[in-house]
């Protein structure tokens, strides 16, 4: 549909008028008038009506006083304004009594949100912890962390402990390898901090006063789920509290038990998953080791039990009872 503001040669609205427009308007308002052969190069006054022709002589036009032109083009806005300010008083009344029942009753929030983005997750774990008055419980599998993740750790580990807050983390044994881990892990627990270590752990977890958690709803985790609901977060923290009572104090007693055979504790976990089915990838993950090495212990357990294939390899941990210590 045409806009009658944008015709002619000079596609613009009258509150944008061109260069030659401005200035022929201006030396109308200066003189009174103007030839009607100066105004063709601005074709867009007389289409306002900010020119229209003089009444004693059709060669000239007069301007349209710029106060006329003003209160010409301000009365439809006003009146609209006026008409949605009538609208939205009739909203707010139509509305008046379901906020006062909203009011009076109890204030809601959503059980489970869904955060995409580490920028979102990583907002709302800090708001999180920035609302944080006594607890923080969380779960941190997998391997040592990256120097930026333990700096940013750091930070936010101090002003927890600067606050008085309470903080247990569970780690897997493979952490104690990690040298930034263990130099992040010293600094730590000289407040209310204390860390603990697991063969295998549960996906990345954060509680919050018991009252918010944080789990990865994807394997890149890249997309969180912010849990609310009292009766997910009461379970996420006991299944925690189930991790935590196996766990060991990172800086005490040895992860694995003593070699048996010239097999290791964490060989012995290895085979066990490699009964179960699991591939290397899997394995590794669950045990918080990069492939690489799950692959070098992998090798030196065929070694140990004379294997020359994978095949054989499962069916020889079978039949040697390796796992049968394992208890």
């Amino acid at each position: 549909m045409p806009n009658n503001d944008t015709q002619g040669t000079h596609p613009h609205g009258v509150a944008d008028l061109c260069g030659e427009g401005k200035r022929l308007y201006a030396d109308a308002l200066r003189l009174g008038r103007i030839a009607r052969s100066e105004a063709t190069s601005a074709p867009c006054l007389v289409e306002f009506a900010l020119l229209h022709p003089d009444p004693d002589d059709a060669n000239w036009l007069r301007p349209l006083p710029p106060t006329a032109a003003l209160a010409q083009r301000l009365h439809p806005i006003e009146r609209e304004i006026q008409e949605r300010r009538h609208l939205a008083i009739e909203l707010a009344d139509s509305f008046e009594p379901f906020m006062a029942i909203s009011a009076q009753s109890r204030p809601t929030t959503h059980a489970i949100t869904v955060l995409e983005g580490i920028s979102r997750i990583n907002e709302a774990i800090e708001l999180a912890t920035a609302e944080c008055q006594s607890e923080i419980i969380t779960v941190q599998p997998g391997g040592g962390r990256s120097e930026h993740a333990l700096t940013e750790a750091l930070k936010l580990g101090q002003n927890v402990i600067d606050r008085g807050i309470v903080m247990r983390t569970l780690y897997q044994h493979t952490a104690r390898h990690s040298q930034g881990t263990l130099a992040y892990a010293e600094q730590m627990t000289q407040g209310n901090v204390e860390i603990r270590t697991l063969e295998e752990l549960i996906e990345r977890l954060m509680i919050f006063d018991r009252t918010v958690a944080f789990i990865p709803a994807r394997d890149d985790r890249r997309v969180a789920l912010e849990l609310r609901h009292p009766g997910l977060v009461e379970y996420l923290a006991k299944v925690f509290e189930q991790l935590w009572q196996r766990a060991v104090p990172l800086f005490k007693d040895a992860p694995y038990a003593p070699p048996t055979g010239g097999i290791t504790g964490v060989q012995r976990s290895i085979a066990k998953l490699l009964i179960e089915g699991h591939v290397d990838e899997a394995i590794a993950r669950r045990l918080g080791m990069n492939v690489r090495t799950c692959r070098a212990h992998i090798a030196k357990l065929a070694a140990s039990l004379g294997s020359g294939s994978r095949a054989q390899l499962g069916f020889l941990i079978a039949q040697s009872g390796i796992l049968d210590k394992d208890h």
